[in-house]
């Protein structure tokens, strides 16, 4: 019986004494995620353009439970991107094919629809940014991650969605005014000529008015290429 307690008494410490190899390697692990994911913030999302990168599978297993942090900035990065592409560059390109006066006309059912959908865009654009605060603003994150990712979020939302702000009014103003002249020409029918890279009104009402249309389109257009560089750099 003597030895049974002996052997009772050296195998408990032997317990607790794994437990503690155990749990330290948990916190080992945690920590080894967290430094991963650190440096992937640092010399990989910090250094990317327009486009933050996919995380790979072997990224997910090596980032752990921060895989979830990486969403936050990689799903507003998404919405950013999906808004430039499909509501902002179609825009520019009709933009850029109005080069006389005929193209008013032929550009006026795409910058029309650009028009209707950039209302739209502007809502899903300010709802991502609700949604990305309010995960940021609930994420516990360690000494050592936090400032990082503090920076990250700056640059991924913070810096993007304040450029938005300015440019999808001003996309909305511009297009507007281009398809109203596009619009008015076309009203005038086979009453319009258009002669060598210009066009000409039969009456001086029709040109004035013609005129009054086209007058705000300098500082429109500015005021949007000034916003739409902020945006994409």
């Amino acid at each position: 019986m003597a030895t049974g307690k002996s052997c009772s008494r050296w195998f408990a410490p032997v317990v607790a004494l794994l437990m503690v190899f155990s749990l330290s390697g948990c916190f080992d692990k945690e920590g080894d995620q967290r430094k991963a994911f650190v440096d992937f913030l640092q010399n990989t999302a910090m250094r990317s353009g327009e486009r933050l990168p996919t995380l790979t599978a072997d990224q997910k297993k090596q980032f752990g439970p921060f895989v979830s942090d990486y969403a936050i900035l990689y799903g507003y990065s998404q919405q950013v991107n999906q808004a430039m592409d499909s509501g902002l560059r179609p825009v520019v390109d009709s933009v850029n094919a109005i080069r006389v006066p005929q193209d008013y006309m032929t550009q006026r059912e795409p910058l029309r629809q650009a028009n209707g959908s950039l209302g739209v865009l502007a809502q899903q654009l300010q709802n991502a940014k609700l949604q990305a605060d309010a995960a940021h603003g609930a994420l516990k994150q360690a000494d050592d991650l936090k400032p990082v990712f503090d920076q990250v979020y700056k640059k991924v939302v913070t810096v993007p969605a304040d450029a938005l702000q300015p440019l999808i009014p001003a996309a909305q103003i511009f297009t507007q005014q281009l398809v109203q002249v596009g619009d008015y020409i076309a009203q005038q029918g086979e009453q319009v000529s258009f002669v060598a890279n210009g066009i000409q009104f039969p009456t001086s009402q029709q040109a004035s008015q013609y005129n009054a249309l086209i007058g705000p389109l300098a500082s429109q257009h500015q005021a949007f290429n000034q916003a739409w560089t902020a945006a994409v750099n």
